[in-house]
């Protein structure tokens, strides 16, 4: 899976980018997405982790 079938799934190509880079999190929005689209439990995509700082 690459960028554009994730903007497929979630729209705006700018957030995938930070989320990708870890410059932004999962909304919970695209979480509940994620979660139908490719039959992952939401509580996986939940999991926090850090962000890049700048």
């Amino acid at each position: 899976m690459n960028q554009n079938d994730l903007v497929k799934i979630l729209g705006n190509k700018g957030n995938i980018s930070k989320v990708l880079n870890r410059k932004r999190k999962l909304s919970l929005e695209m979480i509940r997405k994620l979660s139908k689209c490719l039959h992952i439990p939401a509580d996986i995509l939940i999991k926090d982790y850090a962000l890049v700082n700048g």
